[in-house]
């Protein structure tokens, strides 16, 4: 194992898919430890702290859903979904786990990685910002995004709306920010999935359609008439400034 390589659990009861997983993103840099059920991975992830983790949701002792939802109370870490069924995706993505991504079987190697890469970016690049003076008061005056209702403070990572602070998992965070910097600009979801999810190629923009859902069931009165974060029909989305 390389000492500072980055450390990827993978969590899959098909050993054909741990083998060719952990060939690849060894071949990539990368340090792999491998778990076949639920239970298992629930308890490496705790004691071994991966910095991603790739989770099949059909596995025995313990699903992969309830294995993300028990790891995600405990560690911030990235998990990427491994997932057999197409109508599973809304589920992944719209429950309150904290998947920070998903890839639909049989997938391609090179796609897989790629996202990986993708995600350990999005850490890194968040990390490097919470550690730029922490502390400096005036900075974090000059951090914030303000729109009408709508506030985030990009220190904290914290958003408001008319003064209420609003749980959003960090990818939520991302889009929201993403948006808010430019109001009234409307930006598409391939925009977004290159922009907020780094991916640098066609994803599927479900995905981004999803994560959207979710803010907005978060930070509108009425979903079904959102004041805040508005669609484009055809196009995509945007932050509405009146």
């Amino acid at each position: 194992m390389e000492r500072d390589a980055k450390t990827i659990l993978i969590v899959d009861d098909e050993q054909p898919i741990v083998d060719i997983l952990v060939y690849n993103l060894e071949k990539e840099g990368y340090n792999t430890i491998s778990a076949s059920d639920g239970v298992t991975a629930v308890n490496m992830a705790l004691e071994k702290k991966p910095d991603l983790i790739l989770l099949d949701i059909m596995l025995p002792k313990m699903d992969g859903l309830s294995v993300c939802k028990r790891i995600k109370n405990s560690l911030n870490v990235p998990i990427l979904m491994l997932t057999a069924k197409d109508s599973e995706i809304d589920k992944i993505l719209g429950l309150e786990l904290g998947a920070d991504d998903y890839i639909t079987k049989p997938f391609s190697v090179r796609e897989l990685v790629a996202r990986v890469k993708a995600n350990l970016r999005k850490v890194e690049a968040v990390t490097s910002m919470q550690t730029v003076n922490p502390n400096n008061e005036n900075q974090k005056k000059e951090n914030k995004i303000v729109v009408n209702d709508l506030e985030l403070d990009l220190d904290k990572f914290e958003v408001k709306v008319r003064g209420e602070i609003i749980d959003l998992t960090l990818r939520e965070f991302e889009v929201l920010k993403f948006l808010a910097s430019q109001p009234e600009q409307v930006v598409t979801r391939e925009t977004l999935l290159e922009k907020v999810w780094g991916y640098e190629y066609y994803g599927d923009i479900r995905t981004v359609d999803v994560t959207v859902r979710r803010i907005r069931e978060k930070i509108e009165k009425d979903t079904s008439i959102p004041k805040i974060l508005i669609t484009k029909r055809g196009v995509g989305y945007y932050i509405a400034t009146k």
